[in-house]
């Protein structure tokens, strides 16, 4: 894999990680973009620390997810009993271009926190010995010292399971619901509420539409208290799957409120949750601004050219939807 921009930031000019990723992803040490394994399925012996590792990690979802290690410089798959620091996304085994779901993903967050200043948790791709993508990413629930912050996602806010609401629960209710929960359980949700409500049209702008349940999360805060998480698990869903434009069944509202455009329910949503009219209008201000920014970032990203191709069409798609509709 030729490597000619940062593989954290996208800056152009570097060969490996740069100085400013070293320091975000992997708390300045000066770690190799090449990780000393080979990809999962590809040889016998790695294959057993993977299943072995997999065993081990508790974060749900289709994708297989694995517990990596920062030790001194160097990364590798926990042990038993062993709190990983980063969690490792390689290739999943299904889906169209499933082998650039690593590089969609990695474009996606780094959009989402360069572009529109979105809290993202911290992260960048890194290559298997031979030469295959992952997305890597550092735990946010994880303190510097090894111990865990509490981190509740919407699902488990919600009361909802697999047993109490079948194999779909994580994609049962509306957005709304979300502000909701958060009123109920945190005492500062005011100030949460712009940041939820941008990342919801984020999600839109950028097709990503998996954004269900459990890809929405508070932390404990130094304070105590709770906060909405970063941002993660953020990518264009259709490049890999025909999805509908939300997760979530109902959609951004309930069936009873939302018979109108898109854009029209963003409006519906930001008065039913209170955003004040001048910071809706800042928000969407900011969320149609940068074009050239993203194009940028998404021509520098390891993606293949026609699907930085794909992934430029549905942007520029999705923001005409909301500037035809002239919501401001």
């Amino acid at each position: 894999m030729k490597v000619d921009h940062c593989p954290g930031t996208l800056a152009e000019g570097f060969s490996t990680y740069s100085r400013t990723c070293l320091k975000r992803v992997f708390d300045g040490r000066k770690v190799s973009h090449v990780l000393p394994y080979d990809a999962p399925n590809s040889n016998l012996k790695t294959d057993k620390l993977f299943e072995d590792n997999q065993k081990r990690i508790s974060i749900s979802g289709v994708q297989e997810k694995f517990s990596v290690l920062l030790e001194k410089n160097k990364l590798r798959l926990i042990k038993e009993g062993g709190q990983g620091t980063h969690i490792l996304k390689p290739i999943p085994s299904a889906g169209k271009k499933n082998y650039e779901m690593p590089a969609n993903e990695h474009l996606t967050m780094q959009i989402a926190r360069q572009v529109y200043n979105i809290e993202t948790a911290e992260n960048s791709l890194i290559f298997f010995e031979n030469g295959a993508p992952a997305y890597i990413t550092k735990r946010f629930d994880v303190n510097p010292d090894g111990s865990k912050k509490a981190k509740e996602d919407f699902a488990t806010l919600a009361g909802k399971t697999p047993q109490t609401h079948g194999e779909h629960y994580k994609y049962e209710g509306n957005y709304l619901e979300l502000f909701q929960l958060m009123k109920k359980f945190l005492p500062a949700y005011r100030v949460e509420i712009p940041k939820l409500f941008k990342l919801l049209l984020f999600n839109y702008l950028f097709s990503n539409g998996d954004a269900h349940l459990k890809n929405f999360a508070i932390l404990e805060t130094p304070m105590g208290d709770h906060r909405l998480s970063p941002a993660y698990d953020l990518l264009n869903t259709r490049i890999h799957v025909d999805d509908s434009d939300f997760a979530l069944d109902e959609g951004l509202l309930p069936k009873s409120m939302g018979q109108t455009t898109t854009a029209g329910q963003f409006k519906i949503l930001a008065e039913q949750v209170q955003l004040k009219p001048k910071q809706f209008d800042q928000i969407m201000t900011d969320m149609m601004e940068h074009p050239e920014k993203v194009i940028q970032l998404t021509q520098a990203s390891f993606l293949e050219e026609a699907t930085q191709r794909n992934y430029i069409q549905d942007y520029q798609s999705r923001l005409k939807q909301l500037q035809k509709n002239n919501i401001l």
